[in-house]
């Protein structure tokens, strides 16, 4: 027991040195580079998961998949609220020095998590056909969606659990782990998909039970480390005694994330049925290719602010506001880089790219149209994306939900209904929805961020007026 907490000292000490003092290129390089393999992995599974159910289950379970997708984006978009919430507070009170706090916020996140994740496989279960039928799903696309979430909503606690854990680890410094826990879920599913889909004949039901053994070898991996005494939590018993006060606060930084991504999940019921209603079950099949091309994009960008997470929330405690800047510069200038490198692979080979997906001649040129419409004005999104991310390391929840609600609840449902109608273009009306949305959450994201500049910046010239003059 005291090698461990030995352990714990010297690695929370190098943590907190690195957090404070590394250059914040070479720290932004080691805690992100991680993270986005990771993230590529993930991002590679979910395409590879599509091709496979494309390919070998056809239009239908694509489908299929396309409804069960945003449903998985909910169970993520908890384990998110939990982990980032989680994270973030965690990384603030290690800045403000508070390692105490720290082990009681990273305690009950996970308490908290295992309590919303047997709810979410309780009333998915329950209530499985009218949640599919609310996404959209058509009488001859419900039995495909059905296959495949009937094993997903067992499995909510080990997958929420993971991006928990993920996040928590994340805030100590320790990226790596979190690269390895991330590979080992979507390296695992990636193996072992076509076994369970082709030979043993399992179609989309084998995809969901590879999705959920690869999460639990995940977790499992997870809990190893926690009580290895390589972290910087020593989480004891009386840690993981729910304490309100201290999920409230998850809760309300979390909840920015969580609202991003269920405002997606809430608009797939109008956007799909949308689809469907100007398309059919063949565009819908297509656009659910274009949303797992759509998250190999983003992804890798996630791994960066998962990196710069830490950074930020640990020098905005330590009220370090110079090197809160420079984190935000660097890691901005990073994200619109990839973002217009994945828009010009994109716009360049839109029919190659939907081929992957599916033998179907005409699957593949609805989605080759829709593909580059709806990326236009990807690289501003990196900007609107980045904004949310800075408001929310730094623990400031409300304009965090506002930007996080901007882009994919408050101006595309909307627009979604406006432009078809107005332009009279149908389908694609309802794809031109995505860049109008997206430049205008850019420019309100780019006038908040520049608040929260002035912000920053008359707060360190109070607190150099504070300092006593140099003899």
């Amino acid at each position: 027991m005291l090698y461990y907490r030995r352990c714990r000292i010297i690695n929370q000490n190098e943590r907190q040195q690195m957090l404070a003092n590394a250059p914040i290129g070479k720290l932004l390089l080691k805690l992100s580079v991680p993270a986005t393999l990771a993230m590529i992995v993930n991002a590679l599974y979910n395409i590879v998961d599509a091709i496979y159910i494309g390919q070998g289950v056809g239009f239908l379970g694509m489908a299929g998949l396309t409804v069960a997708f945003p449903i998985q984006m909910f169970i993520l978009a908890v384990g998110q609220m939990v982990g980032i919430g989680g994270g973030a507070l965690a990384s603030i009170s290690l800045g403000e020095g508070d390692s105490e706090k720290a082990d009681n916020v990273a305690g009950n996140a996970y308490v908290l998590i295992v309590i919303l994740g047997v709810l979410i496989m309780i009333v998915g279960s329950l209530l499985l056909d009218p949640i599919l039928k609310l996404f959209g799903a058509s009488v001859d696309v419900l039995p495909y969606a059905r296959d495949y979430m009937s094993v997903i909503f067992y499995g909510a606690v080990f997958f929420s659990f993971s991006v928990v854990g993920n996040n928590i680890v994340r805030s100590e410094g320790n990226a790596m782990v979190a690269m390895v826990s991330m590979m080992i879920g979507a390296g695992l599913n990636i193996i072992l998909d076509p076994i369970f889909i082709f030979a043993l004949d399992m179609g989309i039901r084998g995809a969901a039970i590879a999705t959920i053994l690869s999460q639990f070898v995940s977790f499992i991996y997870l809990l190893i480390y926690m009580y290895s005494g390589k972290s910087i939590f020593a989480i004891k018993p009386h840690h993981l005694r729910p304490h309100a006060a201290y999920m409230s606060e998850i809760l309300q930084l979390g909840f920015p994330a969580f609202s991003r991504q269920v405002g997606g999940s809430i608009l797939a019921i109008f956007l799909n049925t949308s689809i469907v209603q100007y398309g059919g079950d063949i565009a819908l099949s297509a656009f659910g290719a274009i949303n797992r091309i759509i998250s190999f994009l983003f992804m890798p960008m996630f791994g960066v602010l998962q990196g710069f997470q830490p950074i930020a929330g640990f020098n905005f405690g330590a009220r370090r506001f110079d090197r809160v800047r420079e984190s935000i510069r660097i890691a901005q200038i990073v994200l619109i880089a990839m973002s217009s490198f994945g828009w010009l692979i994109a716009q360049l080979f839109p029919a190659l790219i939907m081929r992957l997906f599916t033998p179907e001649q005409e699957v593949i040129d609805i989605g080759a149209k829709a593909l580059r419409i709806i990326i236009a004005a990807i690289p501003f999104v990196s900007i609107q994306i980045m904004s949310a991310s800075v408001y929310q390391a730094l623990g400031k929840a409300k304009p965090a939900l506002f930007l996080s609600l901007l882009r994919q609840f408050i101006l595309f449902i909307p627009l979604m209904y406006i432009i078809p109608a107005v332009t009279g273009l149908g389908l694609t009306g309802v794809w031109l929805t995505y860049p109008a949305a997206d430049v205008i959450s850019t420019i309100v994201s780019i006038f908040m961020l520049s608040k929260l500049y002035q912000q920053m910046n008359a707060a360190q010239a109070s607190q150099e007026e504070a300092l006593p003059p140099q003899v």
